[in-house]
Order: structure tokens, then C-alpha cells, then sequence
């Protein structure tokens, strides 16, 4: 491997630190782009990245094992942590025959709730004993960094057997008053669903499941949090009714009356999140939160998921967040702008008549 490739990746992680970027996307033919408060940001004072540049990255990135899954499935994805323990999540994979490398930064600081803007009803999900609860929303949002900030809560306040299984492992855990195992897919664990299966011979008390990818898993991490286990997952979903139903409806017919079934007695809550630009600079969150009480109980039971947004609007007293309040509030405090408010609405007329 060449110096200048890692003389290049050296500098390009430094500006990605120095700049408070979330992502790095380097690509056969382009400039380095960095991601600031959402926005791409070609580095112009680069150059364009070239085959063997990019080549000489993946054996900076890659080890031996994962430049193989490389040439066999055309992408993988992967953790890198540089000299001084700057840690990545990345994915390598191919786009019209050219090498891309997308690589998120992973702050090596767990923040708590307060830090994050993430309302503090948060906790109460943290200290139950068992059940199932999601955080859900588009890619980018900060689910991987809320569910961090729920396990680092509990390692530091509860004496529990906690087991994450990730691809890959992104937040390193620190065990405090919990013992934490980390298992990484491909590397501890051939997949997800082996290692959740694992789970019931291990004496676990809390599973952190980095994705939730298949009916499997999902079967699996259901049955875990209906046998005393407390489950924390995400979905790539929008809003907690679609989540619901992308759950159901990732099961044959036959098994859905089931799923349901067991869905409405082990689910605690589904938090769904956006990062919305602040006025101020950076970004800020706008949630949604769903508890799993009767009506949400019998709803997902009675095939009536659809209602589930009515349930959530109504039920503020009980603690439920709707994102449009969410949203009307940052816009009441100054803090977005009313464009970018409707902009992240599930139902921006709503939202309008709200504001």
C-alpha cells in the first residue's frame, strides 16, 4: 500500500473532525465529500479520486476477510478506527463498475439524553425489566446514536447482562455497573439471527439489535422480549404506524394473526426521529413517540394500525409525543425555520394549520 493513500486518509479524517462532519463519501472519479448539518460539501482543495487511489483505501479499510466479501458481494460493510481510535462505520461497494466508500463518524463520547434535545420520557423505557422498543426513522437520523445513549444509561445505572449484535459495531461500551458483550456480525456471529438465538443461552438481560433485517430476526427479537428480555432495535421506517405494518407485513399471511398477537403484548414504544436544521447552525431533533397502552394494543391486534397516528395525537397527557407538535414547538422557540418544519412533516397541513 502507498503512503500517499495513507497520508490521504489521515487528512481526510482530520478534516472530518476539524469541520464537525457526520459522513465522508469518497468515490473513483470525484472530490472527497464531507456531510456538515446535512449538506454535502465537495472538498475542492483535493484531488479527484482516482481507481488506484481508491484502491489503496480499501487496503487501508479493509482487512484481508472483508476485501474478499468485497470482491465476492460487491460491497460490505465494516468499522475502521484510525492511530488515535477515531471510529467509522463504512460501507465499500461498487457503482457502475467504480469503487465508492461511504464512512460515518461514530463520536467517541456516549451523550445523554439532555445532550441530544431526546425528551427525557426516554428513561422510563430504559428501566423496564422487559418488552420490545424501537427507535425508527430515515437513514442519518441518529437511531444508532439514541439506542447508544439508552445502553449507556443502563450500564451506568443497573447491574445487567447486556449483548449487542451489530454490523458493525459502532459505539465501543465501556462496562460501568453491566457487563457488555459486543458482537459483531461476520466476525463473533455468522448473522443476526444466529446470534439473537444465542441470546437465551447467555443469560441476557437487555439486547441491543443494531437492525432488524429480516422475519427472523424480527420473529426472534419478538419471542426475546416476550420471555423477560428487554429488546431495543431500529427500523428504516417513517412513522410508528408504518412501522408496525412493516413488521406484520414481512411475515407470510399465515403468521401474521400471530405476530400481531405478540406484537401487541411485548411492544413498549416506538420513538421515530428526524434531524432538522437549526436555525443556529447544526441540527436538532423532531420525534414522535408511540406507548404501547389498550388502544395501541388493540389497535395493532384489530388490523386498525392506521389509526395509530389519531392515538398518539390524543394521548399527550399519557406522555405520546405527535411529530407535528414536535415540530410546531422548535418553530415556536425560534429554533428551525417554518419551511424546514413542513419539510420533515408526515402531514405538513396539518402542521400548518398548527403553527
Amino acid at each position: 500500500m502507498s503512503t500517499s493513500q495513507t497520508k490521504l486518509l489521515s487528512e481526510l479524517v482530520e478534516i472530518v473532525v476539524k469541520e464537525g462532519a457526520s459522513d465522508l463519501h469518497l468515490s473513483e472519479g470525484r472530490l472527497p465529500t464531507i456531510r456538515v448539518s446535512g449538506f454535502l460539501i465537495p472538498l475542492a482543495k483535493t484531488s479527484v479520486l482516482t481507481r488506484d487511489d481508491m484502491e489503496g483505501l480499501l487496503s487501508l479499510l479493509l482487512s484481508p476477510s472483508g476485501r474478499k466479501e468485497f470482491e465476492d458481494n460487491k460491497e460490505t460493510n465494516f468499522a475502521y478506527s484510525d492511530p488515535i481510535l477515531r471510529r467509522f462505520r463504512c460501507n465499500a461497494f461498487f457503482s457502475l463498475r467504480k469503487i465508492g466508500i461511504a464512512m460515518r463518524l461514530v463520536p467517541s463520547e456516549i451523550k445523554s439524553f439532555e445532550d441530544l434535545n431526546l425528551p427525557s420520557i426516554l428513561r422510563n423505557f430504559v428501566s423496564s425489566q422487559q418488552g420490545f422498543f424501537l427507535v425508527v426513522g430515515p437513514v442519518g437520523v441518529g437511531k444508532s446514536t439514541t439506542l447508544a445513549t439508552m445502553v449507556e444509561t443502563i450500564n451506568l445505572e443497573r447491574l445487567e447482562h447486556i449483548v449487542t449484535i451489530e454490523d458493525p459495531v459502532e459505539y465501543i461500551f465501556e462496562p460501568k455497573k453491566a457487563i457488555i458483550n459486543q458482537r459483531e456480525v461476520k466476525f463473533d456471529t455468522p448473522d443476526f439471527h444466529t446470534a439473537l438465538q444465542g441470546v437465551f443461552r447467555q443469560d441476557a438481560d437487555i439486547v441491543m439489535i443494531g437492525e432488524m433485517r429480516d422475519p427472523e430476526t424480527m420473529s426472534t427479537a419478538v419471542t426475546a422480549a416476550e420471555t423477560g428480555h428487554l429488546v431495543l432495535s431500529t427500523l428504516h421506517t417513517n412513522t410508528a404506524g408504518q412501522t408496525v405494518d412493516r413488521i406484520i407485513d414481512s411475515f407470510p399471511a399465515a403468521q401474521q394473526t400471530q405476530i400481531r398477537i405478540q406484537l401487541a403484548g411485548s411492544l413498549l414504544g416506538i420513538f421515530s426521529q428526524r434531524l432538522i436544521p437549526r436555525i443556529s447552525g447544526g441540527l436538532i431533533p423532531a420525534f414522535e413517540l408511540l406507548m404501547n397502552n389498550n388502544a395501541t394494543a388493540n389497535l395493532i391486534r384489530e388490523k386498525r394500525t392506521h389509526e395509530i397516528s389519531s392515538v398518539i395525537e390524543t394521548s399527550s397527557e399519557e406522555g405520546m409525543i405527535d411529530l407535528n407538535r414536535s415540530l410546531a414547538e422548535l418553530v415556536r422557540k425560534g429554533e428551525v425555520t417554518v419551511e424546514n418544519a413542513v419539510r420533515f412533516s408526515t402531514s405538513p397541513k396539518t402542521l400548518e394549520r398548527m403553527i
